[in-house]
């Protein structure tokens, strides 16, 4: 495995001249030695362009990457020794399952019983011991998919592997599964794997640090204990989260926090010496910190209830505050009110943030 350093921005664009000309805006990162990294961002974000310059798939316009120290931005994929697992399942149809994973093998001219060894204990893993003696073309895009993800993991010499959304044709039970099995991989090869999705739950669930992309900038990278707990910024609130973090107008005046037009009690020493002379900021609460309070109670606020609905596990609240929608996930023995009715729910808590210009006041 290798340690990746990165320094480098890209633009399809020959002479860029603003931030909106590029797919990947300057970005110094390491993706440490056996690692785990998720790439998180909405379509367009720039992480399948970042992905595609690790793999050498794309020369980055500006800057340069370094493997191990070795500096390789003008390496091909096969000279960095990259395997990459991409999207819709890459098979040979007239090959068996134990032939499409023992090609990357063969290739290199390993020996026939390291062969034999390696590729059996990958089938093992990804359950696939069964139909190692069928040929590719008569199994199901899930299990194609399987075979392209053994061929990843089957080399044991690589620098890196990487994944561009290769749970997309996926059953969604199988994700799960294949999740689980791609962590199990990792903890016990340390491996260094880095992985692509717009989803949060494969982002959160497979990595042990996420980076947040949004329109070409990498916006956060944390664990997902730090997306969730401490959003950097309002984007990451907003992403990270079903549903995701509400934000209320919010600004310290004449001695007190003001959310909205509503005067807000019991704010902390600290808090307070943080938001003095910070002018208008916003206040971000996660949906499951926010508490049905009685009327006054410090912290809370007044809000006008729009649906209160029962999705089995908790109550999810609609409410409005002052023209701004908020969420809040309840306990499903939770009464709020019918539609039009006023609930108190605290938005002050530990959990609290608060944002100047979309960034998180430390």
């Amino acid at each position: 495995m290798a340690q990746i350093e990165l320094d480098l921005s890209h633009s399809y664009v020959a002479h860029p001249k603003s931030d909106d000309d590029y797919a990947l805006l300057p970005l110094q990162f390491t993706f440490r030695d056996g690692g785990a990294y998720a790439l998180l961002g909405p379509s367009g974000c720039g992480k399948t362009t970042l992905l595609n310059c690790v793999s050498g798939l794309l020369r980055p316009s500006h800057g340069r990457i370094l493997f191990d120290g070795r500096d390789v931005t003008d390496q091909t994929p096969q000279a960095r020794n990259i395997a990459q697992v991409f999207q819709f399942p890459v098979v040979y149809d007239t090959m068996t399952v134990a032939e499409n994973l023992a090609f990357p093998l063969r290739n290199r001219g390993v020996a026939p019983d390291r062969i034999r060894e390696r590729v059996g204990r990958i089938a093992e893993m990804l359950e696939m011991s069964n139909v190692l003696d069928r040929r590719a073309s008569g199994l199901t895009a899930d299990a194609k998919q399987k075979i392209s993800l053994g061929r990843g993991l089957v080399r044991s010499d690589v620098s890196a592997i990487l994944f561009d959304e290769p749970l997309t044709v996926i059953d969604p039970q199988l994700k799960w599964e294949l999740r689980r099995k791609l962590k199990e991989i990792h903890h016990e090869f340390k491996l260094t794997l880095i992985y692509v999705t717009h989803d949060q739950t494969e982002a959160l669930t497979f990595a042990d640090q996420v980076m947040v992309m949004a329109r070409g900038r990498a916006v956060q990278v944390g664990s997902a204990d730090d997306l969730f707990e401490r959003p950097a910024h309002t984007f990451v609130g907003h992403f990270i989260g079903s549903p995701g973090m509400n934000f209320l107008p919010a600004q310290w005046r004449d001695g007190a926090l003001m959310v909205g037009q509503h005067r807000l009690h019991g704010v902390p020493a600290e808090l307070a010496a943080n938001l003095e002379g910070a002018g208008p900021v916003k206040l971000g609460v996660r949906p499951e910190y926010l508490r049905v309070a009685d009327a006054g109670t410090p912290g809370a606020v007044p809000m006008r209830v729009e649906r209160v609905q029962d999705v089995g596990t908790y109550t999810l609240l609609v409410a409005d505050f002052e023209g701004t929608p908020v969420r809040a996930r309840l306990g499903s023995n939770v009464v709020a009110g019918g539609k039009d009715a006023t609930v108190w729910l605290t938005v002050l808590n530990p959990h609290t943030c608060f944002y100047r210009d979309e960034e998180l006041i430390r």
